[in-house]
């Protein structure tokens, strides 16, 4: 999963449309337009964060100005997210928050399911849809637990890619009928579990995906004494696209190649256990964003299945994956953030290829399964946190000129009279060219430390001013492409990257930042995000946009006396269990909230990390480290460097401290 570059950023996004189709564009769901004293619509809102485009349908902004939630979806009912939070802080929950809507969760699986069976009518399939949750997607227990209980009328299993994530899944799987797939690697215990699972009752589904795994399969089954159910992951010829497409070919990290796929035949063959062969399965990799990919694999995956059932595999069951994506920037693209299908789509081109290869063959269909976690799960979880505080570029124009002004000040000053819409380009690089001349006379005695303040107040004068013209402009020349992000504001925001959006900082990955609430107020500053941490690359500077990646987001003038809260949408798939301890963050407070005809229900609040937690991570032992602060406050006392009113202040503060949330308190 490595970076993608600025320049394979912009090829990629050349291919999107300029706007979405008219029949695309979610209809607002704000309660009847907003016209602030500026002019600014709760519309403006709608169309500057997109949220039409990836909200739909369970996010909109109402008007009041605030971000609401709609957990059920287009099926009724919302919760004003702004109050919501208030609420919960009034609970003694502390920001930053996440808020994982159980609904969502239920609601993404029954559109998975209506799909499917939409399609399956649509082509006469004479065949089943059993979908599974990949665990590693999330590993939550509440959300696992919500997940499989929200499945039982689909009959929705899991998948584990791991034996952790397998004695995840046989413990809480119990859902008669539902399928448990085991992915990953594996050793003679993990497949010893698999086997004995069917003796439970499971459909434990063994994915042979190196070709070591088959002997492993055959020892074990003559050792229990029980047939196993056998599938072998393929790797196609297919390729993936964006950062995982390198999941499918060759020489993916996982699968058997055609060779070893027919080497795997032969040995279950000789083995007497052809029959348990009964699953094909492939992966091309996660957030596939163009459907034409979604429409090779299968065409390739279906002809190795029917072939498989030609050499006597007992074929039954065709699992497609992982891979479908959402749509992180609302543009419906085939940019790596978006998706130019819907889940409908995606269905129909799955049951309408494997049926016609299988008509051919005149075989019967498979049950179909799809291990689409990123889908189902990111949806359901909102990540709120405050501004603590913001940095400006210090643009506020100098006292005028006086009599004998170093000559270097009086050209700057010269520069920012001159600046319009004819010159602004020359006059930045005149701008420039003087504050560089002035950091240079500095270094060598010639400017005082005043007149370099001056002047480079003249120089970020001069950048504002510039900016406020190119702004107007339709076409920004190349060196003034950075000019909007140099100038932007920074925003310190209560998170950390690293912990809570780690797919931000690894791999670029956009999400859906915006204020939620103000929504009715025309957002006048332009900034990035700085987080907690002491990490230059804990910021966020990179957001969505319809026509490209933008490096600064809109945003309100913050007031330090008024809480400003942003939201952070769609980062329920991978985020919370990737997420690390960088400068000891630890996990965020977390509520699972569900819908009721009063309001809303917490089902669940799971407490973030306390200072003794993560230090217990990195081993060290709290009672310890009081004690170790007690005896050098003793020591001081005795050196009389310290009160004991000042010692006992100090060590209760330490031992509060302890057993507070890692994040920073309003």
């Amino acid at each position: 999963m490595g970076r993608v570059t600025k320049n394979e950023q912009l090829s990629e996004r050349k291919i999107k449309q300029t706007k979405p189709e008219a029949t695309e564009t979610p209809q607002s769901l704000s309660n009847g337009s907003h016209t602030t004293p500026s002019g600014w619509k709760i519309e403006d809102s709608e169309e500057l964060y997109r949220i039409n485009g990836w909200g739909d349908p369970y996010f909109s902004i109402n008007a009041a100005g605030h971000v609401t939630v709609s957990p059920k979806g287009d099926r009724g009912g919302s919760l004003d997210l702004y109050e919501l939070v208030n609420a919960l802080k009034q609970r003694n929950l502390s920001l930053p928050l996440l808020i994982r809507f159980s609904d969502i969760l239920e609601d993404r699986i029954e559109r998975l399911n209506a799909a499917f069976s939409k399609a399956i009518a649509r082509y006469n399939y004479n065949g089943a849809y059993k979908g599974v949750f990949p665990v590693k997607c999330n590993q939550q227990r509440h959300l696992v637990e919500a997940l499989v209980r929200f499945g039982q009328p689909h009959q929705f299993g899991l998948e584990a890619g791991s034996k952790p994530e397998l004695m995840i899944a046989l413990a809480t799987l119990k859902t008669p009928g539902a399928l448990l797939i085991c992915n990953g690697y594996k050793d003679h215990e993990y497949i010893e579990m698999a086997i004995l699972a069917q003796q439970l009752g499971r459909t434990a589904i063994i994915v042979l995906e190196q070709i070591e795994e088959v002997d492993l399969i055959i020892e074990a089954s003559r050792k229990l004494g029980i047939k196993p159910i056998v599938g072998v992951r393929g790797k196609l010829s297919s390729k993936g696209i964006g950062r995982w497409g390198t999941s499918a070919g060759d020489r993916a990290k996982f699968g058997l190649t055609v060779p070893e796929i027919l080497t795997t035949v032969d040995k279950l063959r000789a083995a007497d256990l052809l029959d348990s062969l009964q699953l094909l399965h492939y992966h091309i990799g996660s957030q596939i964003s163009s459907i034409a990919v979604v429409k090779d694999a299968i065409r390739e995956a279906s002809q190795i299945y029917v072939e498989l059932a030609k050499l006597g595999a007992s074929m039954k069951y065709m699992d497609v994956g992982g891979g479908l994506g959402v749509d992180y920037d609302g543009s419906k693209t085939n940019f790596y953030a978006s998706k130019n299908y819907n889940i409908q789509n995606y269905a129909n081109d799955i049951v309408a290829e494997i049926k016609e290869a299988c008509t051919e063959r005149n075989l019967p269909v498979p049950t179909l399964i799809s291990e689409s976690g990123r889908a189902i799960a990111s949806h359901q979880s909102v990540l709120v946190f405050d501004v603590l505080g913001t940095s400006d570029a210090p643009t506020s124009l100098p006292d005028p000129i006086q009599e004998g002004e170093h000559l270097i000040i009086r050209n700057l000053y010269e520069t920012y009279q001159s600046i319009s819409s004819e010159n602004y380009q020359e006059m930045f690089h005149d701008a420039t060219q003087f504050k560089e001349e002035a950091i240079s006379l500095f270094n060598f005695g010639y400017v005082s430390l005043p007149e370099r303040a001056k002047a480079e107040r003249l120089y970020w004068a001069c950048c504002e001013k510039i900016l406020g013209v190119v702004r107007q402009q339709e076409y920004v020349p190349d060196d003034l492409e950075d000019l909007e992000k140099i100038m932007a504001s920074i925003y310190y925001v209560n998170l950390s990257v690293f912990q809570s959006a780690p797919d931000s900082w690894a791999i670029d990955q956009l999400f859906p930042i915006m204020p939620i609430h103000r929504l009715d107020e025309e957002p006048t500053k332009r900034a990035t995000l700085a987080d907690l941490t002491c990490d230059s690359d804990g910021k966020i500077d990179q957001f969505i946009d319809l026509y490209d990646v933008k490096h600064v987001l809109e945003l309100h003038s913050f007031d330090a006396d008024q809480p400003y809260y942003l939201g952070m949408f769609l980062n329920g798939a991978y985020q919370e269990i990737m997420g690390n301890l960088h400068n000891l963050f630890g996990d965020t407070n977390a509520v699972h909230i569900t819908l009721t005809p009063k309001g809303y229900h917490i089902d669940h609040v799971v407490k973030g990390d306390t200072m003794t937690e993560v230090l217990g991570y990195v081993q060290y032992d709290s009672e310890d480290l009081v004690e170790s602060i007690r005896q050098q406050t003793e020591h001081a006392l005795q050196e009389k460097r310290i009160t004991i009113q000042e010692s006992q202040l100090l060590l209760q503060n330490y031992e509060r401290s302890l057993s507070r949330y890692t994040y920073l308190s309003a």
